[in-house]
Parts: structure tokens; sequence; C-alpha cells
């Protein structure tokens, strides 16, 4: 049992360790980071070690990243394509936290499963309470299926804030891009502002498209990616009415104005059906936590009156 229990101790550290360094953001992709510790190298004019630049690198980047982005890739051979498709759009709408693919967040998956699971058996083997066999693994089997869903509840909610950022930014950003159209700069010029005013979601989707633009894609062909990437339809009515006004010559600026207009009403209606919604949100702290504090409060003196009263001596 002591065995079982240090190999089981080993496993949950290793995957929670693996799941922290999942999560964790990385500040620049692999390549980016030897090529400056190359450049630092050949600043400081020593010889190029490779053995020495790879041992330079932190323990978490040269062991514990692979293996988990490895096994991430032996459950991509027994996941179906449409899923992974799947995987990829969320993590692009989610603003591809932590720079994850599909194989780094299928390992994620697995690896919280054992750290839920684990945690439940390791509860119920040390503590002193004693479970059926069958009672335990049933646990354990509906824990581990809860931790192998977390890291999609954990996505859904990036998408969602992501989302709402976008969403509230919208309409500002086509005043400024109506407003730099009228006054005689080009639509690229005028997301170009918008990226360096502001710093959100939405900046940083237009930022995108400029660089795609740059790099040779047709505008038409990245907007149409930045809409599919966000996901809101607010953004998709957005750039399909600057895609016709290009293709039927439609004055831009009129359409972005109509745009900025519009964008306008349904973020309203959007925080008035957020506000109807408060209430019903309510009812469960309410139900769960203010309202049986009141009826205690109300009852019990009631309560202490009727049983020291003679009407209580009929019921001994």
């Amino acid at each position: 049992m002591t065995g079982v229990l240090i190999l089981l101790l080993i496993i949950l550290i290793i995957g929670g360790v693996l799941v922290y360094v999942g999560l964790r953001a990385p500040k620049d992709t692999e390549e980016d980071l030897l090529q400056d510790r190359l450049a630092d190298f050949i600043q400081k004019g020593e010889a190029v070690d490779l053995e020495k630049l790879e041992m330079s690198r932190p323990f978490t980047e040269r062991v514990i990243y692979p293996v988990a982005r490895k096994m991430g890739e032996i459950a991509i051979k027994f996941t179906p394509q449409n899923a992974l498709n799947s995987i990829s759009l969320q993590l692009e709408r989610a603003g591809n936290p932590g720079r994850m693919d599909p194989p780094l967040f299928l390992a994620l998956q697995f690896l919280a499963m054992i750290l839920f699971g684990g945690l439940i058996l390791l509860v119920f083997t040390v503590g002193q309470t004693k479970r059926p066999f069958g009672t335990v693994l049933l646990l354990v089997i509906v824990f581990g299926m809860v931790g192998f869903f977390f890291p999609r509840l954990w996505l859904g909610s990036r998408i969602s804030r992501r989302q709402k950022s976008v969403r509230r930014a919208l309409p500002d950003a086509l005043d400024l891009l109506t407003i730099c159209v009228e006054a005689g700069l080009g639509f690229d010029s005028a997301m170009q502002k918008v990226t360096e005013k502001w710093q959100t979601e939405l900046s940083l989707a237009f930022a995108r498209v400029l660089r795609e633009v740059q790099l040779g894609k047709l505008r038409r062909d990245a907007l149409r990616d930045m809409a599919d990437k966000v996901g809101i339809s607010e953004l998709t009515s957005f750039v399909a009415a600057v895609i016709q006004s290009e293709q039927l010559g439609v004055s831009l600026a009129k359409v972005l104005r109509i745009q900025a207009d519009q964008m306008r009403i349904r973020r309203r209606q959007h925080a008035e059906e957020e506000a109807h919604k408060a209430p019903i949100k309510m009812l469960i702290p309410m139900t769960l936590l203010i309202f049986p504090s009141l009826v205690i409060v109300l009852l019990t003196p009631a309560a202490i009156r009727l049983f020291q009263s003679t009407l209580a001596d009929m019921f001994r």
C-alpha cells in the first residue's frame, strides 16, 4: 500500500507540473528563443556550442513541455479529425492562450483527468473513512471525467470573455474607422489607427489582419478569417458589409457609419438582455444563502417559545 501511495503521489506531482507548464504562456516561440541565444553568443564572440546552447534553456522547455506535447501527439492518433478541427477553432477563438495547439490541449485534458481522479483515490485511500471498492471506483471515474472536461470549461470561459471584449469595443472602433475613412485614409490605414489607439482584443485582431495582408493574403480572406476566429455575429456582419461595399463600389464611409449605428444598437440590446437575466441569476444565491438565513433568524425565537410553552407538553 505504501508503494502504491508513493507512485500515486509521483503521478499527481508530475501531472500538476505538466498542467502548470501547459497553461503557462511562453513569452516567445522556441525558434525565437534559440535565435536570441545565438545572437548573444555571437555578440560575446564565443564559439557556438550546440550542447551548451541546448542546456542553457530552462528545464521546463527542455523536458516537461516536450513530454506534454508528445502525450498530446499520441492522443491525436485516436482522435477524429473533426474533433481536432473543433479544438483548433476554439483555441483560436480564445486568443490562443499559452500558444497551445491541439496536441498540448489534449495532453492537458488527460493530465487533468489523472489529477482529479488521483486526488479522489488518494483521499479515500489515506482517509479514515472506508468505502466499498465499487463506490470509490465510481467516484474516481466521475471526478476523472470532470477533470477531463475541466480544460474545455476553462477554454469556453476564455472564449466568452474575448467575445464580450470584442463586442464591447466594436462600436467605438467603427466610429474611429469612419472618421479616418472620411478624412481620406484607406481602410488599411484606418485599421492601423485603431491598433495604435487601443490595446484590445479587437485591435489585436485588426493587427493580425494587417500582417496577413502585408504577407500577400487577400484582404477579404483575411477579414473572413478574423470573423471566423472571433465567432460573433456583429463582427461577421461588419466584415460582410465591408466586402460587399468593395465588390459593389459603394461608399465605404457610409457603410461604416451605418454599421457603427447598428453596432451601438446591438450593444445596447445585449446590455438590456444581460440586465433582464440578472434577477434569474440572483435566485440561486438568494435561495441557497439568503432565504435559509432569514428563516432561521425569523422562526428560531418562535420555535424556542413554542417548545417552552404548555403546548409542547401535549406532545411529550
